[in-house]
């Protein structure tokens, strides 16, 4: 006899804080509801897939601890969804609204006058907590339309413990009450108060939250710092001495810093516009969506996740949400390969494309610590090179892919990554390309790319303002480093993830692109692993199980 095959019931009978939902999917001739049922956590109000495996995970993770230590903090019940018992009717389904929490004043930091050693106390106004899942109301008529989430104050504990950081004297203005149908372009401007920072004012610009302060590219915080069409609202951010290592007390002026149980508090200002993602890629993922159900633009400065499966959702909620997804492959706003894309592309100035090389030596060498979280060469560093390699060859992949690399560093071969790599591939269209990728480069950053044709060649040379080369110096002449070099291109691709917002562009990554990158990115390490070829063309690769080797 087989062994029978558990049923949503017997999953939520199992565990207490999953239930059974209802829904309605169509109408039959006879005027009968067709109803499906789906598991889902009573907590967080997220629908779960039917097995043990990824059960267990979500209940042990830190998002579900978060929701239900919420419930439990302002003693309320997480909402009723279904009873777990299989003898219920087949009526209409059971219509969801997220808890409402109760009101309570949040706090934040402000230094009292002459000194930076006191700290008073000053209540903020009352935010809005968002469902930590968005209703969407079927309607048999009509088109599905956003369901405006309910107005509640959640209390805000971005202040609970004294710091350095009262010394900014942060502010927020109170936000504007939400609107039905919200969602659509960035304001051209608010209802608030304007921020005196030098980073834009709220009244003339779009504004920002920013997650992950600790993370933040040096070159994407100086386009912040010079963008004059946006205003950052929040900061979010658990490590608060991360944020006044990375900003100063000017740029920060008219800035709200919140811890990441508050999230929700930036993400229901109205006023905010987009949100920047610089967590690492196995923490964004949820950040994405929670942004993009709230109505926000995004603007995700590393990956958005190791696994296919779960960065293909992130875009497809971003279609759902019809808000934008931008992902930070910067290089393909490098004015220099832009140039060097039309004449390949536009122009057919090489004829057929047989050889592309790139050499990428990072300076300074990222910190151990931020590989580890970044995922290791491959997808810090391995993956912008693919991706503009791709641009130029109009192709998605290649068939064939073969890796090389060692750790030099001791520390690196202790993370089971490599500091160094050289990978090669064979497109379908004949093309070979090489990639020379490196963590060591003690003076300045090496970047050079060359594209061979049956036409002739073009090559992108190191950017060095005094038009001097050296060979073998001693003394570096001029130390270029990785932020300079693309410093530019960090400025474009942010001042398109503003326009994105603006709903004068659509995002110009697609998810094709991006998905075809990191499953690129992810046989590349596979084959340095596994000392082998890898065939695109006959072999599945799974990035997820590859980052959980080295991680």
């Amino acid at each position: 006899m087989g062994r029978k095959k558990k049923t949503l019931h017997d999953y939520a009978a199992e565990f207490s804080e999953l239930a059974v939902k209802r829904h309605l999917l169509e109408r039959g001739a006879a005027g009968e509801a067709a109803v499906v049922e789906t598991l889902y956590c009573t907590s967080c109000q997220l629908p779960m897939r039917v097995r043990r495996d990824r059960i267990l995970e979500h209940l042990s993770s830190g998002r579900h601890y978060r929701n239900r230590r919420l419930l439990r903090q302002h003693g309320l019940r997480a909402p009723l969804l279904l009873s777990a018992g299989p003898d219920v009717g087949t009526g209409l389904p059971l219509q969801l609204d997220a808890p409402s929490l109760l009101s309570q004043p949040s706090f934040i930091l402000a230094a009292s006058a002459g000194t930076s050693a006191s700290y008073g106390m000053v209540p903020s106004p009352p935010s809005y907590h968002k469902p930590l899942v968005p209703h969407h109301p079927v309607a048999a008529s009509s088109p599905v339309s956003a369901a405006t989430p309910r107005e509640d104050p959640t209390p805000s504990t971005s202040a609970s413990r004294p710091s350095a950081l009262a010394a900014f004297r942060m502010r927020i203005a109170p936000s504007p009450s939400k609107q039905p149908g919200q969602g659509g372009a960035a304001p051209e401007a608010s209802n608030g108060p304007a921020p005196t920072g030098r980073h834009g004012s709220a009244g003339s610009g779009v504004g920002l939250a920013l997650f992950g302060a600790g993370l933040v590219n040096k070159a994407l915080f100086q386009s912040l710092l010079e963008e004059n069409s946006c205003c950052l609202l929040y900061v979010v951010e658990d490590q608060l001495e991360e944020v006044e290592r990375a900003f100063g007390t000017e740029f920060l002026a008219g800035t709200r810093v919140l811890r990441q149980q508050d999230a929700d508090v930036a993400l229901n200002d109205q006023r905010v516009s987009g949100a920047i993602i610089c967590s690492p890629p196995e923490e964004a993922s949820e950040i994405v969506i929670d942004a993009l159900r709230a109505g926000k633009g995004v603007f995700c400065e590393r990956l958005p996740s190791f696994d296919r499966q779960t960065a293909e959702a992130c875009f497809d909620e971003a279609d759902r949400c019809g808000r934008p997804l931008v992902c930070g492959f910067y290089k393909r706003f490098d004015p220099a390969l832009q140039f060097l894309y039309k004449k390949v592309r536009d122009s057919q100035a090489l004829g057929r494309i047989h050889r592309i090389s790139t050499i990428s030596s990072i300076y300074p060498a990222a910190s151990l610590s931020f590989l580890k979280t970044a995922g290791g060469i491959f997808y810090n560093a391995a993956v912008h090179d693919i991706d503009i390699i791709s641009l130029l060859l109009g192709e998605s992949a290649p068939d064939t892919i073969f890796s090389l690399g060692h750790a030099f560093c001791a520390d690196m071969a202790y993370l089971k990554d490599a500091d160094t790599v050289a990978v090669s591939m064979k497109f379908p269209s004949g093309a070979i390309v090489t990639l020379d990728i490196s963590q060591h480069c003690t003076k300045s950053c090496d970047q050079r790319l060359e594209v061979h044709g049956s036409q002739g060649t073009l090559r992108v040379d190191n950017q060095n303002p005094l038009g001097i080369t050296e060979h073998g110096t001693s003394v570096s002449i001029y130390s270029q480093t990785q932020a300079d070099r693309y410093r530019d291109a960090h400025r474009e691709l942010f001042r398109h993830f503003l326009r994105t917002l603006k709903g004068k562009e659509p995002p110009v990554i697609t998810k094709e692109q991006f998905l075809w990158t990191i499953q690129v990115a992810a046989a590349a390490e596979q084959s340095w692993r596994n000392g082998s070829a890898v065939d695109l063309r006959n072999e599945a690769v799974d990035s997820s199980v590859i980052k959980t080797e080295i991680m």
